[in-house]
């Protein structure tokens, strides 16, 4: 019943742990280019090492003995293992290399391979410790503060692969800082996994053991392990040896030591992650700084210049076809606003044209500049230092494409230049009616005035008022086309203005994706990555 029950629970954490692998995971792709680089490698490194350890095997738990110099650390591990396993299984010297005493062959070799350990030693059962049917190895691991670079280098790699640490220490140097700063404190998470070994306790007096096993207490409480357990033992005379073997196999037969120590190993690097990355969160991007980029973006690109000259062609065009036909003409010899800065093309695709705009000058360019620049300040307000410094340098990327991007906007942006107003044509009729009536009569006058030149009979002229009709057509036909011109021209202002402001409306229009496409949607992007950043690295660390 209990193995049934040790399996179920080893199979739950196990799924908790496929979960946080692949937050931690999420968490470390979305933080590429934002957190340096050895954090993001070390985080790899923990999601390969699990995957490794994972497909081996499940069913082995593996504990390594820890210790320095002098710390009794092979003959608490003979102790432990009930023969003389370090001294019979390899002809080396003690500490050099790993050595290994397995209970449970069936499945080891290629958990031993991955763990480089050659030195291989199938133990004997012990009885209530360890059989073929438990799935334990006992590493025997050099000494951590051995002079050779090559055994510290195989302590470094065995301490992050190991399932389970023991840290034999003695009572001379249990306080040493080295062991505590450069081991101990920084695997405080990995406290449940780790047990902590007083040995060769046979050297103290029996008053002392108590105060020094409390005194190793409150310096790990200091490294964050004050719930680790600690064990007083010695190798030489069996005090405390069952103790450790308890608390070994007790990890070996709950079989959750694997997925505690991966889980720790998470726990540790997404604390990493979380410290390289800093508290806080972005505001990111809301309708009011949309508006305000976009707003300075339009002055920064001549909008209103264009505006202006919208607004200006269509008074010159209002004229040159409702004027009085007598003066319209000299409308023609002026230049079209929207032609001279390119922008009237009359059928032309507008993509395969430029404007004839101004080049952005220093005042432009610096309206630009500011505008990205108080766009992505408000975007990243809260955000973390590196977040902030990518959100940031998103907008800085697209601002370099803004000039060109904006000018081709301008241009494609259908400004109606070439549409007729409905009322133009009837103006240029009346007009014109009222100028045949005009010259009808001039022609009427100049008939006359032949017939009394030669000297043949002149007809009487109708009168309309007293006045003579020919008179009253001159007048009449002159008076009506100037007030048309009048009323022409504050129609034409109105309609003009009218036609101004729908064209800045489409320039706004077009601005305002511009400046989505090359700054708000990167800088969104950066600020959703980190809230994703976030939720994935809650997921992992929890």
């Amino acid at each position: 019943m209990n193995l049934r029950r040790n399996r179920h629970s080893a199979a739950r954490e196990a799924s908790q742990l496929h979960r946080r692998l692949e937050a931690l995971d999420e968490a470390r792709g979305l933080a590429a280019g934002a957190l340096p680089e050895e954090i993001l490698q070390e985080a790899l490194e923990v999601i390969e090492r699990a995957s490794s350890r994972r497909s081996l095997s499940a069913e082995h738990t593996v504990v390594g003995f820890f210790g320095a110099t002098g710390s009794g650390k092979s003959s608490l591990f003979n102790a432990v293992s009930g023969e003389e396993v370090a001294t019979a299984a390899a002809r080396r010297p003690t500490t050099s290399e790993p050595l290994a005493g397995i209970w449970g062959a069936e499945g080891s070799e290629p958990l031993l391979d991955w763990l480089e350990v050659r030195q291989r030693h199938h133990a004997t059962p012990v009885p209530g410790f360890a059989d073929e049917s438990t799935g334990l190895i006992l590493l025997d691991l050099p000494d951590f503060d051995s002079t050779r670079a090559a055994n510290r280098e195989i302590v470094q790699r065995m301490v992050g692969l190991v399932d389970v640490l023991v840290w034999v220490l003695d009572p001379q140097k249990y306080a040493d800082a080295a062991v505590h700063n450069d081991f101990l404190a920084p695997f405080a998470s990995h406290g449940a996994v780790t047990l902590v070994v007083l040995n060769q306790v046979d050297r103290l007096p029996d008053h002392e053991v108590r105060p020094v096993l409390e005194s190793l207490h409150g310096i790990l409480a200091r490294d964050g392990l004050g719930k680790v357990q600690v064990l007083g033992a010695s190798a030489v005379v069996g005090t405390g040896v069952d103790k450790v073997r308890a608390a070994i196999r007790q990890a070996a037969t709950q079989r959750q030591a694997l997925s505690l120590r991966l889980a720790a190993d998470v726990t540790r690097v997404s604390a990493r992650l979380a410290e390289a990355s800093g508290e806080g969160e972005a505001v990111g991007v809301n309708g009011a700084s949309k508006a305000r980029l976009a707003e300075e973006l339009a002055v920064a690109a001549n909008v209103p210049l264009v505006v202006d000259a919208v607004v200006r062609s269509y008074r010159q065009e209002a004229a040159r076809r409702t004027g009085w036909p007598v003066t319209r003409w000299l409308v023609r010899f002026r230049p079209d606003p929207l032609r001279r800065l390119n922008l009237r093309r009359d059928g032309a695709k507008p993509e395969l044209n430029r404007t004839s705009l101004p080049p952005a000058g220093a005042p432009e360019r610096a309206r630009t500049d500011a505008a990205v620049r108080e766009f992505a300040d408000a975007a990243s307000d809260g955000a973390p230092g590196p977040w902030r410094a990518v959100i940031r340098g998103a907008a800085r990327d697209g601002r370099e494409q803004l000039p060109d991007a904006l000018d081709q906007a301008i241009a494609s942006t259908d400004l109606k230049a070439g549409r007729k107003s409905w009322w133009w044509m009837v103006f240029n009729v009346i007009q014109w009616l009222a100028l045949l009536t005009a010259l009808g009569g001039f022609a009427w006058l100049g008939v006359l005035a032949a017939l009394g030149y030669l000297q043949l009979p002149v007809p009487d002229v109708p009168l309309v008022q007293g006045w003579p009709v020919p008179t009253v057509m001159i007048a009449g036909g002159a008076l009506l086309g100037i007030v048309l011109a009048i009323a022409a021209k504050f129609i034409a202002g109105a309609a003009a203005r009218a036609r101004g402001a729908s064209a800045r409306k489409r320039l706004r229009a077009a601005v305002a994706a511009v400046a989505q496409e090359l700054v708000v949607e990167p800088v969104d992007a950066e600020a959703g990555r980190l809230r994703s950043f976030r939720k994935a690295l809650q997921a992992a660390a929890r």
